[in-house]
């Protein structure tokens, strides 16, 4: 929306940096911390954080910041996806008819699940309603988009949210939790999940995370293909097509974000 670049505010983007960052600290983050991780000087932090305060965003006890009860409040009213799923709709149109295939975008929910909100058909795909997968749900240990989840968590959290028994839904299902965790730390490496013939026998499906300017995880781009038309010597060219359509999302979810970003002025 390069029209409305002139009427971005940048003390709203600043803050807005802030609060992005302070959620991915559960028991809280000081001043300093938070100015650091989002690369504003402490004063600057310091003002956008007593604003926030004095309006119930942000809560302080001692020395730390902890998102506001005014902040959950206002959360409730909002519908999470109504509006995101039509404005990115171009970007997963333009990858599947890049691709020929089907390309879905997941947002995972607060308890470590994942909706999927949008999706859009490539020309090599027959048969296959977009209508009919919004809204569906995958195992987390089954599904490409499940891996990026699971390799987000913490150890603690992943040991406690696996259970002992992992479902089997095809022969090639990974059912052994040690040979899962050890996958789970080769996505974080690698920075994007496979499966092959795991979920449903012939089906590859390849995700990415998409992180927002505090680089949490804010979606999954994934691409589900049939394994006689998409093999792995696809792998490579395929995640340039989803890196390229990861920074367009962006773009889409935040209208001139990174236009709007600079270095902080002393």
């Amino acid at each position: 929306m390069p029209e409305a670049e002139g009427l971005t505010n940048r003390s709203v983007i600043r803050g807005v940096l802030l609060l992005r960052e302070l959620a991915r600290h559960e028991s809280g983050a000081t001043v300093t911390e938070l100015a650091a991780a989002v690369g504003l000087a402490r004063p600057t932090a310091f003002r956008l954080l007593n604003s926030f305060e004095q309006t119930g965003f942000v809560d302080r006890v001692d020395s730390k910041y902890t998102l506001g009860w005014e902040f959950a409040r206002l959360a409730r009213h909002a519908d999470p996806y109504d509006g995101l799923a039509s404005r990115i709709q171009p970007a997963l149109d333009e990858l599947a008819l890049a691709l020929g295939e089907t390309v879905t975008l997941s947002v995972p929910t607060p308890s470590h699940e994942l909706e999927l909100i949008a999706a859009a058909t490539g020309s090599q795909v027959v048969g296959v309603s977009v209508e009919s997968l919004v809204g569906q749900h995958w195992p987390l240990h089954a599904s490409s988009t499940g891996k990026v989840v699971l390799a987000e968590m913490p150890a603690k959290r992943l040991q406690e949210r696996l259970p002992d028994e992992l479902e089997a839904f095809t022969p090639d299902t990974i059912t052994d939790r040690k040979v899962l965790l050890k996958e789970l730390q080769q996505v974080r490496e690698q920075g994007y999940s496979v499966i092959d013939n795991e979920l449903e026998e012939g089906l590859l499906s390849l995700s990415r995370p998409v992180r927002d300017s505090a680089g949490a995880l804010v979606a999954i781009l994934t691409v589900d293909a049939p394994r006689y038309r998409f093999g792995r010597d696809r792998i490579p060219a395929t995640l340039q097509h989803m890196q390229q359509a990861s920074e367009k999302l962006k773009q889409l979810m935040w209208p001139g974000w990174e236009s709007s970003e600079s270095p902080e002025l002393p």
